[in-house]
């Protein structure tokens, strides 16, 4: 192939693009790989698409002045100061390590509109959503809260412990703590509404999220933060049980028996606002909803769909797929959403390169018996159906996508556990890159899609 140069940022505005470089028709691909990246340089007439956000009307604001701008225009409520009492106990729960929400960002403002309400700090209590994963370190919680909470006179804890290292000031900041739940109720599906005690107990609840697409839940957000976020393992269990339905997918909110019995919960536990943002692939706020924790979500996800929901003119031979890097890619657990994200966007038959440090490995013990005991993908799907396990679903929706594609792992495990989950090992994204195209031949079709978990592909209408 004759070589001449071409620079792709010369003919595309769109900031979206800054991850391509172009080098004599040949496209450097630069995708999130933990706290760096892995380069791979692809033929630039093979790339049929990459999956970059649209371009999207929206407010100016982003970051702090965006969430100060959302609680100043709440959606379905009055403002947080004309709800909140001073001498009431007021929780506010944000998202666990796995998660990309800004907790430190939108914090600072939350509270400035809380105290400014008469609302006094030592009635404030930060609950970190642990859902199903492992409680955090204190270096941990303190990188999510921020130093203007950690700063002096902070509070750390657990409420496992249901103690915190005192040192007179600011607000509490613990994980939520499955061991001290409250039965509250049962939802029609029979999935039991157990909310950790400290959140159950509170006068008033305030949920913060970030907005994105969940593979059987429809979007992230909402009441998620505490249920399922705040709950026990159990109840967890018997939500994503449902996920087998067919109208439990990504992007669907009607119907999805999964989301409908999430938030059957606000009834039994009610979430008295909510603070969701949108991310772009920098993990930026660029858009903020506030107020009721239906409506306001709902039109948080109306602007996801208009900014990552992107049309593809088809599928392709080979997907490159990242979840952007950390904290998204920390373990296969994670990991699992860029992938379940690509299958749309992938041939049958196709090559999936899935790029994740997956630096804690697979990052649920359930999820790792089942996948690392199977024979088969086939029999992870025959278990999913006759016991579903929570840990174990995430293997089976793994497997789903195994019968379409071939999988290439771009990891930091090693080989011989890579292999024996059913998928090719590799430490460097061009040889993966090679392979793929000794496969599938020199004209191969590629899509890129450098932010996995938050770009949804979908076929152009012909």
């Amino acid at each position: 192939m004759s070589k001449k140069t071409l620079c792709i940022n010369d003919c595309l505005q769109s900031v979206y693009f800054s991850h391509l470089e172009c080098y004599d028709f040949i496209m450097k691909i630069n995708l999130g790989y933990g706290t760096g990246t892995q380069s791979a340089e692809v033929p630039e007439e093979n790339i049929i698409k990459t999956l970059s956000p649209n371009h999207v009307e929206a407010s100016t604001n982003t970051g702090a002045d965006s969430v100060r701008e959302a609680l100043a225009n709440p959606i379905g409520t009055p403002r947080l100061g004309e709800i909140v009492k001073p001498g009431e106990k007021i929780v506010i729960i944000s998202s666990d390590i796995t998660r990309p929400m800004p907790t430190k960002v939108v914090l600072p403002v939350l509270l400035e509109e809380l105290f400014a309400a008469g609302v006094h700090a030592e009635d404030v209590t930060l609950v970190l959503a642990l859902g199903s994963h492992r409680p955090h370190t204190d270096e941990e919680r303190m990188r999510l809260a921020g130093d203007c909470v950690y700063g002096k006179g902070s509070q750390v804890g657990s409420a496992a412990s249901g103690q915190a290292n005192d040192t007179s000031g600011k607000i509490l900041c613990i994980d939520s703590d499955p061991n001290d739940c409250i039965h509250l109720g049962t939802t029609i599906h029979g999935t039991p509404i157990d909310i950790t005690r400290v959140v159950a107990e509170a006068d008033r609840r305030i949920s913060l999220g970030n907005i994105e697409y969940h593979y059987f839940a429809g979007y992230s957000g909402g009441i998620k933060a505490i249920f399922p976020g705040c709950s026990t393992p159990e109840a967890i269990q018997a939500n994503h049980s449902m996920m087998t339905n067919e109208k439990a997918c990504t992007g669907n909110l009607d119907g999805n028996p999964v989301r409908d019995d999430l938030e059957e919960a606000i009834a039994i536990c009610p979430t008295d606002f909510i603070v969701n943002v949108v991310l772009n692939e920098k993990k930026e706020i660029i858009y903020t909803v506030a107020g009721d924790v239906i409506e306001a979500h709902r039109r948080g996800c109306e602007f996801l769909d208009k900014l990552y929901q992107v049309p593809i003119p088809a599928k392709a031979d080979i997907v490159l797929v990242s979840q952007g890097g950390a904290p998204k890619d920390l373990n296969l657990y994670q990991t699992q959403k860029a992938l379940d994200n690509s299958k749309h966007a992938v041939k049958d038959g196709g090559t999936i390169i899935l790029v994740g440090s997956c630096r804690e490995r697979f990052g649920n013990k359930i999820f790792e018996e089942w996948i690392t005991n199977a024979q088969k993908p086939s029999d992870l799907i025959q278990r999913v159906h006759e016991h579903f396990q929570l840990g174990g679903h995430k293997a089976a929706a793994i497997a789903l996508v195994q019968q379409k594609a071939d999988i290439k792992l771009v990891s930091e495990m090693d080989d011989d556990t890579v292999r024996s989950i059913f998928m090719e090992p590799y430490d460097d994204l061009q040889k993966a890159v090679n392979d793929a195209f000794a496969k599938h031949g020199d004209q191969a079709s590629v899509i890129v899609m450098p932010y996995g978990g938050s770009t949804l592909p979908v076929l152009e209408a012909k």
